[in-house]
């Protein structure tokens, strides 16, 4: 499998017809810089545009999915940038895919990382999987599709559950709720998840991108124009006093002190 280095911190199998994509700092729990994301997005285009490809798996490995954003990146981001900057764009990359995605969790599946899974079409967790939004810890919302892609897996309960308290659930709850689709032995994930696109990509796949745009084009355009209106409000709370102390309590390992500001 081709080596990552800090420059390119993506690998890039094609395993027949299915491209595995997996994010590979494992030293910072696979944190997604802007550098991550560049390379995530241009992956999925890519592949989505080659006709030898004809379904994904998107990983971090047997360790770890993602723990979410890397703040030092996301703390140098202004309010007004947000909206074009990388941070944006490989979820909305994840999202458009026109073949099918399968995402392959295990360990810490956090902040960004959850929404880069939710924005997939089916989820393998592995046992050892953890899905969380905690944003509002320090101070802002998720601002890739947190606050929104959960409900059409696990009603609105759960959603606001995620996005207003930060709680985390285990890969049991997460197949109960049904924010998960399977469970297997985290040591598997990557295989089984690669054994189902395989699986789908054996289908005709013309069918198969047409079977994704038939179930997602229900709520496309609505869904799309509240993720629009997600980004711009974390784009506001980036300005904001608190999440300049949410930020800097997490980097400094303190509890935040809100002040509503």
């Amino acid at each position: 499998m081709p080596q990552s280095t800090p420059d390119n911190p993506v690998r890039i199998e094609d395993a027949g017809v299915v491209r595995i994509v997996r994010i590979d700092r494992p030293a910072v729990l696979n944190a997604l810089s802007p550098a991550v994301l560049t390379e995530l997005a241009a992956a999925i285009r890519e592949g989505d545009a080659n006709p030898a490809v004809r379904a994904f798996v998107l990983t971090g490995g047997t360790e770890v999915f993602s723990a979410g954003a890397d703040l030092d990146a996301l703390a140098g981001i202004t309010a007004p940038a947000y909206p074009t900057s990388p941070n944006a764009d490989a979820f909305a990359a994840v999202r458009a895919a026109r073949k099918p995605v399968v995402a392959a969790v295990a360990g810490w599946c956090l902040g960004g990382g959850c929404e880069l899974a939710l924005g997939t079409d089916l989820i393998v967790a592995g046992d050892t999987a953890v899905f969380g939004q905690p944003e509002i810890a320090v101070g802002i919302i998720p601002g890739a599709g947190g606050t929104l892609l959960w409900a059409p897996r696990t009603g609105p309960g759960a959603q606001a559950e995620a996005a207003l308290t930060g709680r985390r659930i285990d890969a049991w709850e997460a197949r109960r709720l049904g924010l998960a689709d399977r469970v297997v032995p985290s040591a598997h994930v990557v295989t089984a998840a690669t054994a189902l696109a395989e699986e789908i990509a054996a289908k005709a796949p013309l069918a198969a991108a047409a079977a994704k745009r038939a179930m997602r084009g229900a709520w496309r355009a609505p869904l799309e124009m509240a993720l629009s209106a997600e980004v711009e409000i974390l784009s506001g709370l980036l300005a904001s006093e608190d999440a300049a102390e949410g930020t800097a309590a997490f980097l400094e390992k303190r509890a935040p002190r809100f002040e509503g500001r």
